[in-house]
């Protein structure tokens, strides 16, 4: 944006900054599905009465300063200018609503983006698909904060007149060293971790599978599919590993599922245990899960408003079908829990943050563009609303997450909504042609695992 900043206007996080490198440019998509046709007058009225038009980032233009540096600038909010009315999708040639609307979100993730005159989100109305899409920049937010927000769009189903229940905040366990020695072994631990990131950067890389991007991928058309979870199948897994989490069980169908694909690609073209990379997104905020959103608009919220979120490295194995799916869950969960004891997800975050201060945007996009070339997908997984929820009178069938392409041809996006689950399965179509197969695979493992799950408990009984 052409306006200068002022001194009243607030500079960008670092994160914020590294998301309109042009490289890393990054925007969220969620996807709101209704049970009935589409009244945009009353999802205007909804938006108008909710916390999103007060919140600051959501009345800011993105300026620039003397010096290049971009800031939040102030700016009066005209609704209408960020609605996007399509009564019908002319050049789709898909089947049924979803895939409509998946191959508009697959547009959206390689399109030109958010424009700069206004503040940067945008709501898309899909008429035909009774679906609308909120399009939102991640300068301005992460998934985490920007969903906690999109609660006080959503009124419960069940009481039209009430906000949606927000599930009591808890701390998460702490993972501070107890005693010298363990504060020794996390420095070192710390130490090695900045090595390996090192080494991705400059020469460490998966080695090639179906499945394997690289540099310029984020440019090549997208597509995505959709894959469903019930979260009491989640739950059943989760019991009979022990001490698991969803999160654990959600990483455990990724790497099944993913060595079902392989399995199927390339038969036999892989070793037993052949190691792919993903890079996952980890919350950082004291609170996991979603916040009151009144609570947004507070200095001084526990939430902490913004991209909040480090990065894993998450070292995911191929294996054939064994005689024990569970085997995949408790696997990752080893690893998931070695990383929480070492802050690899913190380090991470203030690695990035350091890095676009001391050596600024150009050299932290270069950094973060080779450790995602250099590795296989993005993995995320979020917390949607505990319960059925409408905005007016309409009920929310589904809600879905997105974001732009990466260099990653593989993009996993997983949110929870009421009892289920979806995951949007982002990829490069001329390299993972047939994301639909893929989505089953994911579906068929969590089969499995609750099938071995089952068997476990009445075996123990």
């Amino acid at each position: 944006m052409a306006l200068p900043a002022s001194d009243t206007d607030e500079p960008l996080s670092p994160t914020g900054r590294l998301f309109l490198r042009q490289e890393l440019k990054q925007e969220i998509y969620c996807a709101v599905g209704f049970k009935n046709p589409i009244n945009v007058e009353a999802v205007k009225a909804a938006i108008q009465a909710s916390v999103l038009l007060k919140h600051p980032r959501f009345c800011s233009l993105m300026v620039h300063d003397r010096h290049g540096v971009e800031h939040w600038h102030k700016t009066s909010v005209n609704l209408d200018r960020h609605l996007i009315v399509i009564d019908s999708l002319v050049s789709s040639s898909a089947a049924d609503d979803e895939s409509a609307v998946n191959e508009y979100l697959a547009d959206l993730s390689i399109g030109a983006g958010l424009s700069a005159d206004k503040p940067l989100w945008e709501i898309h109305f899909l008429m035909a698909h009774r679906c609308i899409i909120f399009q939102v920049h991640h300068a301005l937010t992460d998934g985490t904060s920007f969903m906690s927000l999109l609660l006080s769009v959503f009124r419960k189903a069940s009481d039209l007149n009430a906000p949606p229940t927000i599930a009591p905040l808890r701390k998460k366990r702490s993972m501070a060293a107890t005693t010298i020695w363990e504060g020794i072994v996390r420095k070192v631990v710390v130490l090695w971790y900045g090595l390996m990131l090192g080494m991705r950067v400059l020469w460490v890389s998966d080695r090639k599978t179906a499945i394997s991007g690289g540099d310029g991928v984020e440019l090549w058309p997208r597509k995505i599919a959709t894959a469903r979870f019930c979260l009491e199948d989640m739950r059943i897994v989760k019991r009979a590993v022990g001490d698991a989490t969803i999160n654990d069980v959600f990483s455990g169908v990724i790497s099944s599922g993913l060595s079902r694909y392989l399995d199927h690609r390339t038969p036999k073209a892989l070793q037993e245990g052949h190691q792919i990379t993903g890079v996952a997104m980890v919350n950082l905020r004291k609170q996991p899960g979603l916040q009151e959103p009144s609570d947004l608009t507070r200095s001084k919220s526990l939430l902490n408003w913004g991209n909040k979120f480090g990065t894993i490295l998450l070292p995911i194995q191929y294996k054939r079908c064994g005689p024990n799916p569970l085997e995949h869950v408790r696997r990752v969960k080893v690893t998931l829990e070695r990383k929480k004891k070492c802050m690899e997800a913190n380090f991470a975050y203030k690695a990035r943050n350091n890095i676009m201060t001391y050596l600024g945007a150009k050299v932290a996009g270069l950094v973060t563009y080779r450790v995602l070339s250099n590795t296989s997908l993005t993995i995320s997984n979020m917390v949607g609303p505990q319960e059925h929820v409408a905005i007016g009178d309409n009920p929310v069938t589904y809600i879905r997450v997105n974001i732009s392409s990466l260099p990653h041809a593989l993009i996993v996006h997983m949110l929870s909504y009421a009892e289920r689950a979806d995951m949007q399965i982002l990829v490069a179509k001329d390299i993972i042609p047939d994301p639909e197969f893929l989505a089953q695979c994911f579906e068929d493992a969590l089969v499995e695992m609750k099938e071995a799950a089952l068997a476990t408990i009445v075996e123990s009984s």
